[in-house]
């Protein structure tokens, strides 16, 4: 390490600057959303398996909601445009608008050039938590999914049952892809119920046990046409590892609801991002 300058303390007292600031972000109605929430009634279900993942469709205008069902379980999620997969969740982007961990009233963005909201969440029983003493907090937007080749290359594994490859395997089979497909399209996710944050000496991301317990969930609403994809994560609450066949790992639950005709009067999904892509000069 270098010899700190004459100035280092100066330096390093300099206030941050908010690099984003959100104030005049299009904010939802939550109210209506709220009313149209009251009416409404469930049109599907699908149990994501432990160690496994399941996908899901949402149209425009309806409400879905992930339940932590018999234990303690944290979920690794991805949302596409249902009619285009190169529209999807931009969790980098969201992380940049909303900070490193959302709930109730932040929305879920997507990818450029469409940059705009795919799901506003309306309802989160862990928004108690908030950030504790460890600078923990939940439903991340910084991890990046558990993956194989992260665990080859620490470990020399060949780890199947990871998120990333149980995403992978859900979107092929729902869309009937092939596997070198389907995992093109597989990205950075939410990690929903996941406990997380950095470690302050070093920076390093760590995760904790999740505070999430049977009866909890996360409930969006469907700003556009959604396919989603649920991956009941291998590391169970995430309390000691997040790829392994010994933790205990129980099912997620998503299901699907319509509002009552009429209830969403005035809404309008959101059309892609104004930015006119011709990049100046």
């Amino acid at each position: 390490m270098t010899n700190p300058p004459p100035d280092a303390a100066a330096r390093r007292a300099i206030a941050p600057v908010i690099c984003y600031p959100n104030d005049s972000l299009p904010a939802p109605d939550m109210q209506l959303l709220a009313a149209a929430r009251s009416t409404a009634r469930k049109t599907d279900e699908v149990l994501v398996p432990p160690r496994d993942a399941r996908c899901f469709e949402v149209p425009a205008g309806h409400f879905f909601r992930i339940t932590s069902v018999e234990g303690p379980q944290v979920g690794d999620l991805n949302l596409w445009n249902l009619h285009d997969l190169s529209e999807r969740f931009y969790s980098g982007k969201t992380r940049a608008l909303h900070g490193t961990h959302v709930t109730t009233g932040e929305r879920l963005w997507s990818s450029f050039p469409h940059l705009r909201p795919m799901a506003t969440i309306v309802a989160d029983t862990l928004d108690w938590y908030g950030i504790d003493e460890y600078g923990g907090s939940v439903h991340d937007v910084i991890g990046t999914r558990c993956d194989p080749y992260t665990g080859n290359l620490l470990s020399g594994t060949q780890y199947h049952q990871c998120c990333h490859s149980n995403l992978t395997r859900a979107l092929a089979d729902h869309l009937d892809l092939s596997r070198a497909e389907a995992e093109a399209a597989v990205h950075d996710v939410l990690n929903v119920f996941m406990c997380t944050g950095f470690t302050r000496d070093t920076g390093q991301y760590f995760m904790k046990a999740s505070p999430v317990r049977p009866g909890d969930y996360l409930e969006f609403f469907a700003e556009i046409d959604l396919l989603g994809d649920l991956s009941a994560c291998p590391g169970g609450d995430c309390s000691a590892e997040h790829s392994s066949d010994s933790a205990a790992c129980y099912p997620l639950l998503v299901e699907v609801f319509a509002p009552a005709k009429g209830a969403l009067t005035g809404w309008q999904s959101p059309a892609p991002n104004g930015y006119d892509r011709s990049h100046g000069r």
